[in-house]
């Protein structure tokens, strides 16, 4: 995998929060941290980026650019604009954020833009974010295999999105899940408890763990230190055959993020 397998993520998260809980996963020991233009949080996680004193090649930076930012003439630039609020030269991965079909800018367009943001050194690899096979295939054909890094996508034990990933990993695409805890619905799943008792573990350890046994990089966010703490120890949980089974059984269909104009029909 070309990407850390495990991030904080920080949607959702604005003003001193977000820096409390950026400042916290670094001191724990994250070192991937997830961004994104219309999160509006981009210079609060540079400013705790900046004051936790970890060396700026030692962290992987993901930002994703929004949908008004799509054309030609503004990718980079909103981009450049991203960099001075992150306050860093670069980034380690840019994201288109949504295939957004309908916003009159065309999937080729903003590709192009993309890859020639990472041409200039803007940022280390490119990648997109909630698109579907076809559309991933034809921001394929335009960068060229090999060139994407991530699609980054929801992801949890209620959608277990079978004929994407597979895709994806035919294709040699990471795949990051977000979501993976479905606003937090499967926390309370029996099935995921009673694993979860069997390891002496949380089940939100069991549901991260799950994703990364699959291969999958995942961005959880938290407001707690003590739950970025824990939920890093997934890391170490292994699931045997028998749980990953049961939780292959929990798909459900259960998709929580779905906007209208820039969603693309699911796969």
């Amino acid at each position: 995998m070309t990407i850390p397998s495990f991030g904080v993520g920080t949607f959702r998260l604005t003003g001193q929060t977000v820096i409390d809980s950026v400042h916290n996963a670094l001191d724990v020991g994250y070192r991937a941290v997830d961004t994104a233009q219309i999160y509006g949080n981009e210079a609060e996680v540079g400013l705790a980026i900046a004051e936790s004193g970890v060396p700026r090649a030692d962290l992987f930076v993901t930002t994703k650019i929004w949908t008004d930012n799509y054309a030609k003439d503004k990718l980079i630039p909103s981009l450049r604009e991203s960099l001075e609020k992150l306050r860093t030269d670069y980034v380690d991965l840019t994201l288109i954020h949504w295939p957004a079909p309908g916003n009159g800018v065309s999937l080729p367009e903003f590709m192009e833009a993309l890859a020639e943001a990472k041409a200039q050194g803007l940022t280390r690899q490119i990648g997109v974010s909630n698109f579907n096979i076809a559309l991933t295939q034809q921001a394929i054909d335009v960068v060229g295999k090999g060139q994407i890094a991530t699609n980054q996508i929801e992801l949890s034990p209620y959608l277990q999105n079978h004929k994407l990933t597979a895709f994806l990993n035919a294709q040699d695409i990471a795949v990051t899940s977000y979501m993976t805890l479905a606003y937090g619905k499967v926390l309370k799943d029996p099935v995921l408890e009673k694993i979860a008792s069997k390891h002496h573990a949380t089940v939100a350890q069991v549901a991260l763990a799950w994703a990364l046994q699959l291969g999958y990089a995942v961005i959880p966010s938290s407001t707690k230190r003590e739950n970025l703490c824990s939920n890093l120890l997934a890391k170490d949980l292994k699931l045997d055959a028998d749980d990953m089974a049961l939780i292959a059984n929990l798909e459900r269909n259960g998709r929580e993020v779905n906007p209208e104009g820039l969603a693309p029909e699911w796969d």
